[in-house]
């Protein structure tokens, strides 16, 4: 335990705001001996891989994307991606296209409704959001403008933004039009584009107020070898390297900690860190120029190990996920819009992974299917269940740092610590292995 000579503390900060869920801040030092700091994660388990068994392969990504209204595109492409892998269901590169262009949507929608309305309020040292609609107003705007062609993209290739309902196993129920996608292309290039600069130049003018604060960790995401990894790749650990998706529960290791309803997890150190700040990490060399010029001007650099730069990852990524939109529409009218049934036969039955980068980091899920098609079992490993040990031991190291600043400005620094993480707390707290006895 770290020490500060006679120094008492006591923080208690119940029900975070500005973060999806609910979770208390924890930190007590006596006599200088750090006690305890840690994030609890307070809400009731919720049995979601249990609510799959004996249900379709039909049903399985229809119910996981119920797992949360924000990440629900994540978990919906991530599910169908492991009922292909177990069922043998091969899909079109089309299909692959569009649903990497709903990760960018999907991607850049949740990243600058974080950075904007849950971070930026911390920057400026207010509440919320609300102070901000006198104060910045355009800032607001253009936040609110940004976030709705996010969700566009959502509501044209996957019938809506929120819980989709075109994207199923094998491909697609709908196909979205050429004219629908030349317009959403328009959109990127021409609203898009320049609020990604200004968005850059906002928070450039922020950077002042983000503290300076290192812990070296592990950082594990997704890497491919062709593209920025949303989609598909390999899991990277920068201590390790790359290992096959296959070896998912490696490189987890989930297990249960007192004051968490939600699993903790490990790999090589006592904790690691995945989301935006390890994608940039593992996958920097992979952006592209509109990218690291924001990085280059923000101040991110390769090898950050300020899990406060989170927030900075997030805007650089979604300035990466709006030009590559533009490429993937490219690319998509180029080859011509197929009007493709979806290949919904199954080939074999049994287990089947995937593995795909959603805002909060990498999200699994592992599904086993009987001869009749039905879940007879499921694991899904969240990001944030994964992030909760790192969020700790950042704390840990943390609060001895900054002891000589009032409580109040140490409590600020610990709430702007947990919301850099950005966590979806309702997805993470979950169970496994729940029998029911008739």
């Amino acid at each position: 335990m770290s020490t500060t000579t006679g120094t008492n503390l006591d923080i208690k900060v119940k029900h975070l705001t500005r973060v999806e869920g609910h979770g208390n801040i924890v930190v007590n030092m006596i006599d200088g001996v750090l006690e305890k700091a840690q994030l609890e994660i307070v809400e009731a388990p919720r049995y979601f891989e249990a609510m799959l068994k004996g249900r379709s392969f039909h049903e399985a990504a229809i119910i996981t994307s119920r797992i949360c209204g924000i990440c629900s595109l994540g978990h919906q492409i991530t599910s169908l991606k492991a009922t292909e892998q177990a069922l043998g269901l091969e899909i079109s590169e089309q299909t692959v296209l569009l649903r990497k262009l709903l990760i960018h949507g999907a991607t850049m929608q949740s990243n600058i409704l974080h950075a904007y309305f849950l971070a930026a309020p911390d920057f400026l040292k207010v509440g919320s959001v609300f102070p901000l609609v006198n104060t910045h107003p355009e800032v607001v705007v253009r936040a609110l403008r940004m976030k709705r062609l996010a969700n566009d993209i959502g509501d044209v290739v996957s019938g809506r933004a929120v819980h989709p309902i075109t994207p199923v196993p094998g491909g697609f129920t709908r196909i979205p039009t050429t004219s629908e996608l030349m317009e959403l292309k328009r959109r990127l290039a021409e609203d898009m584009y320049p609020d990604l600069l200004a968005t850059v130049e906002t928070l450039k003018s922020l950077a002042g107020a983000i503290p300076q604060f290192e812990r070296e960790t592990e950082y594990i995401s997704l890497r491919g070898d062709d593209d920025y990894a949303m989609y598909d790749g390999d899991i990277c650990s920068t201590d390790t390297g790359r290992v096959p998706d296959s070896e998912y529960l490696k490189m987890s290791n989930e297990f249960v900690v007192p004051h968490s309803t939600s699993k903790h997890a490990k790999v090589n150190r006592s904790s690691f860190m995945v989301g935006a700040l390890a994608r940039w990490n593992n996958n920097h060399d992979r952006l592209g120029e509109l990218a690291h010029t924001a990085a280059g001007a923000l101040g991110l650099k390769p090898g950050c190990c300020n899990p406060y730069m989170n927030t900075i990852a997030q805007v650089v990524e979604a300035a990466h996920c709006a030009i590559d939109s533009i490429a993937i529409i490219d690319r998509l009218l180029g080859d011509g819009l197929k009007d493709e049934q979806p290949n919904q036969e199954p080939t074999q039955y049994g287990t089947g992974i995937g593995a795909t980068e959603v805002p909060r980091g990498i999200l699994y899920h592992e599904y086993t299917y009987d001869r009749q098609g039905r879940v007879t079992a499921a694991n899904c490993i969240i990001p944030t269940g994964q992030n909760l040990a790192n969020i700790d031991d950042d704390m840990k190291k943390l609060v001895p740092e900054i002891i000589d600043k009032s409580k109040e400005e140490i409590t600020l620094h610990l709430e702007m610590l947990v919301r850099a993480y950005d966590p979806c707390i309702s997805c993470s707290v979950h169970m496994l292995d729940v029998d029911f006895i008739e």
